[in-house]
This record gives C-alpha cells, structure tokens and sequence, in this order.
C-alpha cells in the first residue's frame, strides 16, 4: 500500500507539473505593438469593441454586410492584428472578428464559428481566415455555419479543401522564414483549383501581425504601412467581388 501511493503521488505530481507547464506557455504570448494597436483604436473610419472571447471591427459607415472570423496565430496576442486588420475595414466596409483562442491556441478552442458570429449579427456573408497555425486551423471549420470563403495569412491547409467549391485566397510572403513560399507550394494541391494564390514581395511571417519578431522569420523589407497596404489591397479583391 505504501509503493501504491507513493505512485499515486507521484503520477499526481506529474500531472500538475504538466498542466502548470502548459499553463505556463500558453499564456507566454507574443505581445501586440500598442502603438500599431491605438492607431486602429483612433481611426475613425472604424469601430472596435471587445468582448470576452473576440475583438469586432466594424466599419463606421458604408458597412457591406460582408465579414470575417479571423484566427490568430498560435501564442500571439490578438490584439496584434487591429493595425493589418482595420484596413480591409475602412477601404472596403466588411466587418472583421478577430478570435481569442482558447489557451492562445487555437487548437485548443473547439467553439463553432457561430459564437464568434453572433457578435456582428449584421453580416450576411461570412468568410474565415487566419494567421499561420490559426489558418490551419481556419482550413478546418471553413465551409461550417455558412461561411463562404477562407483567407489564409501565411498559412496553408492540413485537410483536403479541394472539391470544397469555397472562395481561397492565400496571402503569403517570399520573406516568410515559417510558412515558406515551398510549404505554400507543397500544400496547394488541398486547395480548390480557383484558388487565389498571392506572394506578396518583401513581407516575412511576424509582418501579418504587429508583434516583434519571431524566431525562424525572415526579415521584412517592407515598413509596417506598406504591409497592410499590400495586405488590404489583396483583401479588397475578395471582399469587392464575391463567389
């Protein structure tokens, strides 16, 4: 009886050293760049609320009733991509939902895209999207609760999208040290044959978002103005011209 609960007691110390040591990474995210961030916050041409599980964009005025639930990157704080975000917003009057990912993971956050819906109930046309492993994960749930669409930001899909008949655009850098432009290959065949496919020339993986570097990442030749210049411009050709 003793040895027994010795190993009790030792696979129980196991278990919450684990889960503190999860805890703990998950929760070492990527901060956002305030200054990017309140110059979203004071642009007037948008309008951004929080909630406990998503940050809303919303146009001012001249809102389309086109929207996107975007996915963030794993471990980068989502309050990141308010700067790279706001633009599709204020050029072209769609509404953006950016997620907060269960645990900074979004594979850890099995809530449907209903949820995150719900909080622009004036959208009518629905496309999701996001970031590196948030793509990933976006490639997972596109085509679930009315979604038409699916956006990839230096991403690309793990499941067969192929014969989905979604609207793709795949935004990609040739600086991106992480999702390479040969990862971006390699994976194109999971994706509809009308795929948009964009390389966008100078941009690197941290240049989607504001958020410092990230390990592994090329270096963008390009200033942060200019990267959601080419960012949104892609953007506008989805939302300006639907499927």
């Amino acid at each position: 009886m003793k040895i027994l609960r010795r190993v009790v007691a030792i696979v129980l110390a196991v278990a919450v050293l684990a889960t503190v040591g999860i805890l703990f990474y998950a929760n070492m995210v990527m901060r956002g760049d305030r200054a990017a961030a309140l110059e979203a916050w004071n642009d007037p041409a948008v309008q951004i609320t929080s909630t406990d599980h998503s940050i809303v964009i919303r146009p001012t005025e001249g809102a389309t009733g086109a929207g996107l639930v975007f996915i963030p990157g794993a471990k980068v704080d989502p309050y990141a991509y308010l700067y790279k975000l706001s633009g599709i917003v204020e050029q072209s009057g769609a509404t953006v939902v950016i997620t907060k990912p269960t645990l900074n993971l979004a594979f850890f956050d099995t809530r449907p895209l209903s949820v995150f819906e719900a909080d622009a109930p004036e959208v009518t046309r629905w496309l999701v999207g996001g970031h590196s492993l948030g793509g990933v994960r976006a490639c997972q749930l596109a085509g679930t609760d009315g979604t038409v669409g699916l956006v990839l930001f230096g991403s690309y899909c793990a499941n067969d999208l192929s014969t989905s008949g979604l609207a793709v655009l795949s935004i990609s850098g040739s600086a991106d040290g992480l999702s390479t432009p040969a990862k971006i290959e390699a994976a194109k065949h999971l994706l509809p044959a009308g795929t948009d496919f964009v390389e966008i020339e100078g941009l690197n993986h941290a240049g989607f978002g504001d958020y410092g570097f990230q390990p592994g990442d090329g270096v963008s030749s390009l200033t942060d103005a200019q990267e959601r210049s080419a960012i949104t411009d892609q953007l506008r050709g989805l939302f300006d011209n639907p499927r």
